[in-house]
């Protein structure tokens, strides 16, 4: 399915990449223009002028991939002191990517916004800092390739529990497989403020 297809209001338009704001504005879905023939195909996975003008800020300073089976289920993570803006991308099979604003005086502290991305659509999801971020696999395999504004810290390494029903996330599928790390994290309403990242409107990079 196109990203063109997604619910989400009217956004950022090149000739080489289209940018849709979410429900929650901060949270940015593209969709880069894929050029194909018989052969294959070629896009243009990041251009920071592009992507600058698309209103993804910050210097991206670490890549990660990420290979997953199904129905695993990563996250919610965030790190506080050391924060991470992502840009998320499938290069294999299916999930559904998730952001949650953990933003300590936000208009939209606590909702959630996912969007199903996979090697078809061929979409991308702009995670700002200071939300924290999971997807589930729902293929046979996923490998994630996801562009980091901030370095990993284990020591600042934080989370919020994925099954937390004040935050209501409606993931499609049933018995994820769960590491204990994940599974031991707290619903947001137990993690307290001065844990929690803070509300700025500084920009989209970083919180």
């Amino acid at each position: 399915m196109p990203c063109a297809a997604a619910n989400i209001s009217p956004g950022f338009k090149s000739s080489t990449m289209e940018c849709k704001p979410t429900e929650i504005p901060e949270v940015l879905l593209l969709a880069p223009k894929m050029y194909g023939d018989s052969r294959g195909f070629f896009m243009e996975t990041f251009s920071e002028d592009r992507y600058l003008d698309a209103g993804v800020s910050g210097r991206f300073v670490q890549d990660n991939y990420s290979h997953s089976v199904g129905p695993v289920l990563r996250g919610l993570h965030y790190q506080l002191q050391y924060p991470q803006a992502k840009l998320v991308s499938v290069i294999w099979g299916e999930i559904l990517d998730v952001a949650v604003d953990i933003r300590v005086g936000s208009p939209t502290f606590g909702k959630w916004v996912g969007h199903t991305l996979s090697d078809k659509n061929r979409c991308q999801l702009f995670v700002p800092g200071g939300f924290a971020h999971g997807f589930c696999v729902l293929s046979d395999k996923a490998d994630v390739m996801y562009k980091c504004t901030g370095y990993y810290v284990p020591k600042d390494d934080r989370g919020i529990l994925w099954s937390d029903v004040a935050i209501g996330i409606q993931w499609p599928i049933e018995n994820p497989i769960i590491s204990k790390k994940d599974s031991a994290h707290r619903p947001l309403s137990e993690v307290p403020h001065e844990e929690l990242p803070a509300f700025t409107t500084a920009g989209r990079g970083a919180s």
